[in-house]
């Protein structure tokens, strides 16, 4: 039978294009897949894997009950998701964090879908609209768009451009870190999914302790340290709150990262547990070996040799050497709310649906499930089968409203996931009939969102099922 029906383009194997992939194979819909690397490169990435993860390994919160990123991957499960499949086998310790082996994750994805009998991969840019009788494509080239293809959408849209900066963090070999100096222990001691880290349960990440005089050094390092230069048509392009350089951040006062990646709250240093740190700075595991570490939360925009300097005054990381330097890159987005429909269409050319970070959702995971949304509609599409968006109480549903609708074109920037996306929900009453109130009100009002949405998401599911058998 899948003899007779006509594949489905996706161009992109990132995260949101593999799972687009995944989800068209999975419902017996042959797939064209196509990845310019290593034919044409990025500046971002290194290799020519599927789902290859540029920024941080870490997919945040695993929580499903008090998180909406927990949620989402809860919910992504459940619909059959690549990624989180790959995760869970290429898993590191996080405390209460989902990060993985970089390279473990991506040789899983890569693997899977070079294998699977409906997908064939071609390599090489698509460097304009796709042609005219590819009439059923899902565009999910991420933040690193080729030049070529971004102009060719631009052209179609009538839209600017809209774009920020990414940054990345750097990663040090975990040898050379001083752990005379540092310690291991995840925040608060929690204890994550991952399994346990090199220091053991509640222990995932690697601490390094500033006293005042070091962090306000640390921070004039930074503002006074040389970064990279714009090109004059970039020097206007603004940063994605959620992946501030970590200079940035600093040059918005001295005590803003005390109150970021570097709080020190929750935090004992067994070294000197009688004085407390001025202000910490972790590092988490980033590959399954554990020889590497990456410096949570400090993308940088730095030039190289200005990293090795400033982060080797880090108590502890004094004779580190790194895997990998940090940078920075151009990231693209569409003004989504204006251009696609809820099936995330083009409303100017409906054969083209877009997915993952273009379309202005942001993050590994937003990315990966706005990718099954795509695969799930273009399959039905091709299949000639009803389907409707995923109810808006879901993390899923909430995403994809938010993109396809529900924010302000005016102002539209790329969005994580969060519960201020969803419709209301009811606040539960306690074992006497009363409305929680209080401190419990928050967790409980989390608890409602995450317990409607997967009960939802089933009632969603159930129907599809149904009618793929």
């Amino acid at each position: 039978m899948t003899e007779s029906i006509k594949p489905v383009h996706v161009i992109g194997a990132g995260m949101a294009g593999s799972e687009a992939t995944w989800a068209l194979a999975q419902a017996g819909v042959p797939v064209v897949l196509h990845e310019m690397r290593p034919v044409v490169k990025t500046d971002a990435h290194e290799t020519d894997g599927f789902a290859e993860m540029v920024c941080s390994n870490s997919f945040r919160s695993d929580d499903p009950e008090q998180n909406a990123v927990g949620l989402l991957h809860e919910e992504m499960r459940r619909t059959g998701s690549l990624m989180m499949e790959a995760a869970e086998q290429a898993k590191v310790p996080a405390g209460g964090a989902l990060a993985v082996d970089r390279d473990i994750f991506s040789g899983f994805i890569t693997e899977r879908l070079s294998n699977h009998p409906l997908v064939t991969v071609e390599r090489g840019e698509v460097d304009g609209l796709p042609p005219e009788d590819w009439d059923n494509v899902i565009i999910a080239t991420g933040p690193l768009t080729s030049a070529k293809l971004g102009t060719a959408i631009g052209e179609l849209t009538g839209d600017d451009e809209l774009a920020f900066f990414d940054a990345i963090a750097p990663i040090v070999y975990k040898e050379t870190i001083d752990m005379s100096v540092c310690w291991y222990q995840s925040r608060y001691d929690r204890v994550g999914s991952g399994g346990e880290g090199a220091g053991g349960a509640g222990k995932d990440y690697i601490n390094c302790p500033l006293d005042k005089e070091q962090y306000e050094t640390f921070i004039r390092a930074l503002i006074e340290s040389e970064k990279t230069e714009f090109k004059e048509w970039e020097k206007s392009t603004p940063y994605f709150n959620g992946c501030l350089p970590i200079e940035v951040m600093a040059e918005r006062g001295v005590e803003t990262l005390r109150y970021g990646p570097m709080k020190p709250v929750g935090l004992t240093n067994p070294h000197n547990p009688d004085v407390k740190p001025y202000a910490v700075i972790q590092l988490r595991q980033d590959n399954k070996l554990g020889t590497l570490y990456n410096l949570v939360g400090f993308q940088t925009k730095m030039k190289h040799g200005e990293q090795k300097r400033v982060f080797r005054t880090i108590p502890g990381l004094e004779k580190a050497e790194f895997a990998r330097l940090g940078g920075l890159h151009r990231n693209t987005f569409l003004n989504s709310p204006t251009l696609l429909d809820h099936a995330m269409r083009l409303k100017a050319q409906p054969r083209l649906r877009f997915a993952g970070q273009i379309t202005g959702v942001e993050g590994y995971v937003e990315s990966g499930a706005m990718g099954i949304l795509a695969g799930r509609f273009a399959a039905a599409e091709r299949l000639g089968r009803d389907i409707s968006p995923p109810p808006r109480t879901t993390a899923l549903g909430a995403l994809l409203a938010h993109i396809t609708g529900d924010a302000e074109a005016s102002t539209f920037q790329p969005m994580n996931v969060n519960f201020g996306l969803f419709p209301e929900v009811e606040i539960p009453k306690d074992e006497n009939g009363k409305r929680v109130r209080g401190k419990a009100k928050g967790p409980a009002k989390k608890r409602a969102h995450t317990s409607r949405a997967l009960a939802d998401l089933e009632s969603w599911l159930k129907p599809h099922a149904e009618a793929a058998e």
